[in-house]
C-alpha cells in the first residue's frame, strides 16, 4: 500500500503549479490530473451515503467506500452486524451485458436500490431509468412499466402515441373507460356501452390516462384537450455504432413561446348520464392543469393549476352535484413562482384542511389553510430561512417534518437541517443540530431516520437515530480518508465576500493545487452554473464514485493541479436563498449573478496575494452553465478572458420550454434577447473553446450552431469541439470524458497561462 500511495503522490505532485515557460505541463502531468477521478476512487474508507429504507420495514440499505471503490451494504435497526447487500460481481456481470460496457463489481452505478425477496431481484435506477437485475443469475433489463403517451417537457402530449386501446377501469370493476375517435365511451362489465362524449375530434381529444374514478364509482373527472404546438428536434447522427450512414433523429421538444395543450376538465356522471365542462373560468392562459384527485367523501374532487407565465397558482375544487367550481388557494407574484419546489398536502384528502408552501413573505414557508372557506388559518413555518423540501406530514399527531437551511446563525446559510414542528407552528424541534450539510432518510413509518451529515472538511458520519426523541442508535460509519490525505488531498476552502447589494453575503469554494506553494501567483478559474433551480457550490464531503457533487469538486481539484486556482461560487439569482435574492433571475437570465462573482473575485484577490485575476479571469461550465461562460465573455470582457463552454442554451428562446418559461416568463419579448449571449456572441474578446454533444437532447444543439453562426459572421477566432453521438452530459459524466477534459485542460494552460501544450498525436513531443 505504502508503494501505491507514493506513486500516486508523485503523479499528483508533478502537476507542477505556475509552470515557467520552459515547464509546460507535459503529457504525464496532464494525464495525471485527468485521471485523478480513477486514482483517487477507492481512497477512503466507510464513507455512507446515500441511505434507502426498505419498504415498510426496519431494514436499509447503504453504499460505503471500500478499498478499491465501494459496495452496498445491508443494515436494520435490530442489529448492529452489516453484510453486503447482494453479489456484486453478479449484478455488475448482468449489467455489463445488458449495456454492453464493463460495469465495475466496485463502483456499482446504481441508485435507489430495493431488494425484492419475494421476486429474487434487486431494483434500482442507472441513468434516471427503472433497471432490475436478478439476484441469482447474471441478468439485467430495464424495468417495463408498459404503455403510456410522453408529454414533452410536460405540457404537449406526444400524439405520435396511440392509447385507444388503454382501458381505465373503475374500481367496482363494473365499468371501464376508453377512447374511440377522439371521445370517451364507458361500457359496462357485459360489454354494453352506456355514456358516449360527442365532441371528441382531432383538434379536441379526450386524454385516457387522466380519468379519475370517484370513490363510489358513479362518476369520472376526464381532461379534454386541445393539442398544442407539436414542435421537433431533427438530430443527425452522423456516426452511429451500428451502421455505415447517419440516422436521423426525432424529437418532441416544445420552446418558449410555443402553444401548449388545453386542457379542459369534464365531470361526468353517471347516475344522470351528463357531463360538464368545470372550472373553466379558473383555467384560462393555462400552463399546466395536473394533480386531479377525488376527496375521500367522494363528493367534489380538486385539482392544481398553473398560469402561462409561472405568477399565479390556484387549487381549485369542484362538486360533483353541482359542477360548481371554487378556488381554494390562489397564489401570485410579481415575478415568479418557483413551481417546481411546489408543495401542497390535503389534511385527511377530504378538502378541509390544507398545507401549502408560499414564499408571500419573502421566504419559502408553509400555511394551513382551512380548504372550506379558503382562508389561512395560520402560518406554520417563519424566519428569514427557507424552507427545502416536507418530507412527511404526519396527521395523527399534526405535525411536520421538513429539511430547511439558513435557520442556524453563524454556520453556512446553505447547510441543511431537519426539523419537526405542529400544524399550528409550535414545539419546533431540531433534528440534527450538528454543524454541518445534512441528509436524512426515515423509515417508512417514521420510528427511525438514518442521518448522513458532513461538510467539506468533514468526511461523512451515518447515524441511525430514534425519531421521537433523536436518541442515537448507533453510529454506522464515520468517513476515513487517512489513505486520501496521504497522497495529497487538502479539502476546498469555503469564502464569503458582500455581494452587488453591499449586504448580502456570497458564499464559495477556492481549490488550491495539490502542491500549492503561498509564495506563487496563480491565475484563477471559475467553474459556473447560475441556474436559477437551486444553489450549487457543494456543501458536503464527497465520496468518490458517481455523486454528481463530489465529480464537480474532484474535476475541479484535477484542473487546479495543473497550476490553477479554481473555485465555484453561488451568485444572486440562484435558489436557497430569500425570495429578492432569487428574483434577480426573472426575466434576466443572463445576469447569471456577475455582478456578485466579480466582487467575490476582487475580494479574494485583495485577501490573497496569491490569487491572481489581473490578466483576466478563466471560466468554465455546463447547460445553464455553458450560457453562462459565453455570456461572461460577451456581457463582461474586460474581467472574463478565456472561457470552456459545454453544451450551452445560449438563447433561451432556443431551449426547452419548462426551464426557461419558468424563469424568463412568458409571452416571449425583447427581455429574452437582452439575455442572449447568442445575440450578443459578436461582442466576443476573449479565448472561446465551445464543446457540444452531437445528440444533446437536453439542449437543442442548433443552440450551440446558432452561436458558430454568429461568430463566424463577426470574423471571430474560437475552438469547436464536437462529439458524434455524444448527449448532453458528454466529457463530464458520460461519453470521452478523459479526451475532452484533456482538450479543457490544455486550452486554459495555452490561453490563460500561455504555455506551449504538448502534441498528442505524436509519440514524443
Amino acid at each position: 500500500m505504502r508503494i501505491f500511495i507514493l506513486l500516486i503522490s508523485l503523479s499528483l505532485l508533478g502537476c507542477q503549479a505556475t509552470p515557467p515557460a520552459n515547464n509546460t505541463p507535459d503529457k504525464s502531468a496532464i494525464s495525471a490530473s485527468v485521471g485523478l477521478r480513477q486514482a483517487w476512487q477507492g481512497l477512503t474508507r466507510d464513507v455512507i451515503f446515500p441511505v434507502e429504507w426498505q419498504q415498510d420495514s426496519h431494514n436499509f440499505i447503504y453504499r460505503k467506500t471500500v478499498e478499491g471503490g465501494y459496495q452496498f451494504f445491508t443494515g436494520s435497526v435490530s442489529s448492529a452486524d452489516a453484510a453486503l447487500a447482494f453479489d456484486h460481481d453478479n449484478i455488475a456481470t448482468g449489467l455489463s451485458a445488458a449495456l454492453g460496457v464493463t460495469v465495475s463489481a466496485m463502483g456499482l452505478p446504481l441508485e435507489h436500490v430495493r431488494i425484492d425477496n419475494d421476486e429474487q431481484r434487486i431494483l434500482f435506477n442507472y441513468g434516471y431509468e427503472p433497471w432490475q437485475c436478478s439476484l441469482t443469475t447474471a441478468s439485467c433489463q430495464q424495468q417495463d412499466f408498459g404503455r403510456y403517451r410522453p408529454r414533452g417537457f410536460g405540457v404537449v402530449r406526444d400524439l405520435r402515441v396511440n392509447l385507444d386501446d388503454m382501458e381505465k377501469w373503475a374500481g367496482n370493476k363494473e365499468y371501464v373507460a376508453k377512447v374511440e375517435q377522439y371521445n370517451l365511451v364507458i361500457h359496462n362489465a357485459a360489454g354494453e356501452e352506456i355514456f358516449r362524449t360527442s365532441d371528441g375530434s382531432v383538434s379536441q381529444q379526450y386524454d385516457i390516462e387522466s380519468v379519475r374514478w370517484s370513490p363510489q364509482n358513479d362518476a369520472l373527472v376526464v381532461v379534454r384537450f386541445v393539442p398544442g404546438e407539436a414542435r421537433y428536434v431533427t438530430r443527425v447522427e452522423a456516426a452511429p455504432d451500428d451502421q455505415l450512414f447517419p440516422k436521423v433523429v426525432n424529437q418532441l421538444y416544445p420552446k418558449p413561446g410555443d402553444r401548449v395543450d388545453q386542457d379542459q376538465p369534464v365531470l361526468i356522471s353517471l347516475v344522470n348520464k351528463t357531463q360538464h365542462d368545470v372550472a373553466s373560468e379558473y383555467i384560462g392562459n393555462a400552463y399546466t392543469l395536473n394533480h386531479i384527485y377525488w376527496h375521500k367523501s367522494g363528493n367534489a374532487f380538486s385539482f392544481y393549476f398553473i398560469e402561462r407565465g409561472h405568477q399565479a397558482e390556484r387549487i381549485i375544487t369542484v362538486d360533483k352535484l353541482t359542477a360548481k367550481a371554487r378556488v381554494v388557494i390562489e397564489e401570485k407574484a410579481d415575478t415568479f413562482i418557483y413551481s417546481w419546489r411546489d408543495f401542497y398536502h390535503d389534511v385527511g384528502n377530504q378538502g378541509e384542511e390544507l398545507i401549502w408552501l408560499s414564499e408571500r413573505d419573502g421566504w419559502a414557508h408553509l400555511y394551513r389553510y382551512d380548504g372550506r372557506t379558503g382562508k389561512v388559518i395560520n402560518q406554520i413555518t417563519s424566519g428569514e430561512w427557507p424552507v427545502r423540501e416536507v418530507l412527511h406530514v404526519d396527521e395523527q399527531n399534526k405535525q411536520i417534518y421538513f429539511a430547511a437551511s439558513g435557520m442556524n446563525k453563524g454556520e453556512d446559510p446553505y447547510f441543511v437541517h431537519y426539523y419537526r414542528i405542529n400544524f399550528d407552528g409550535a414545539d419546533l424541534t431540531a433534528l440534527t443540530p450538528e454543524p454541518a450539510n445534512h441528509e436524512v432518510t426515515f423509515s417508512a413509518d417514521m420510528a427511525y431516520f438514518v442521518d448522513v451529515y458532513s461538510r467539506v472538511d468533514l468526511p461523512n458520519i451515518a447515524e441511525l437515530r430514534r425519531t421521537s426523541d433523536g436518541q442515537l442508535i448507533r453510529v454506522l460509519g464515520k468517513g476515513n480518508i487517512d489513505v486520501l490525505t496521504a497522497v495529497g488531498f487538502k479539502p476546498p476552502t469555503p469564502f464569503v465576500a458582500k455581494g452587488r447589494d453591499g449586504k448580502s453575503d456570497i458564499w464559495g469554494l477556492i481549490v488550491k493545487p495539490t502542491n500549492f506553494d503561498p509564495a506563487k501567483r496563480y491565475p484563477v478559474i471559475e467553474n459556473i452554473y447560475a441556474g436559477p433551480h437551486d444553489s450549487f457550490v457543494p456543501k458536503s464531503f464527497w465520496p468518490f464514485g458517481y455523486h454528481s457533487g463530489g465529480d464537480k469538486v474532484i474535476g475541479m481539484q484535477a484542473l487546479a493541479n495543473l497550476g490553477f486556482i479554481v473555485v465555484q461560487i453561488d451568485g444572486m439569482g440562484t435558489a436557497n436563498r430569500s425570495k429578492a435574492f432569487h428574483d434577480v433571475a426573472w426575466q434576466n437570465l443572463g445576469d447569471s449573478g456577475f455582478p456578485d462573482r466579480i466582487k467575490w473575485h476582487q475580494a479574494a484577490a485583495a485577501q490573497f496575494d496569491w490569487y491572481d485575476i489581473a490578466d483576466g479571469v478563466g471560466i468554465y461550465g455546463a447547460s445553464a452553465g455553458g450560457q453562462s461562460t459565453l455570456g461572461a465573455l460577451v456581457f463582461h470582457p474586460d474581467f472574463y478572458t478565456v472561457g470552456v463552454a459545454y453544451a450551452g442554451c445560449y438563447d433561451n428562446r432556443m431551449d426547452k420550454i419548462s426551464w426557461n418559461e419558468q424563469w424568463m416568463g412568458y409571452p416571449v419579448g425583447e427581455h429574452y434577447v437582452a439575455s442572449s449571449a447568442m445575440e450578443h456572441a459578436g461582442n466576443l474578446q476573449g479565448e472561446l473553446l465551445i464543446i457540444n454533444g452531437e445528440q444533446d437532447s437536453n439542449v437543442d444543439p442548433a443552440s450551440t450552431m446558432q452561436v458558430v453562426d454568429k461568430l463566424v459572421k463577426a470574423g471571430k477566432d474560437f475552438d469547436l469541439l464536437v462529439i458524434p453521438g455524444g448527449g448532453h452530459s458528454v466529457g463530464r459524466s458520460t461519453g470521452p470524458i478523459d479526451y475532452v477534459q484533456r482538450r479543457q485542460f490544455s486550452f486554459f494552460i495555452e490561453k490563460l497561462q500561455r504555455a506551449k501544450v504538448p502534441s498528442w498525436n505524436r509519440a514524443t513531443h
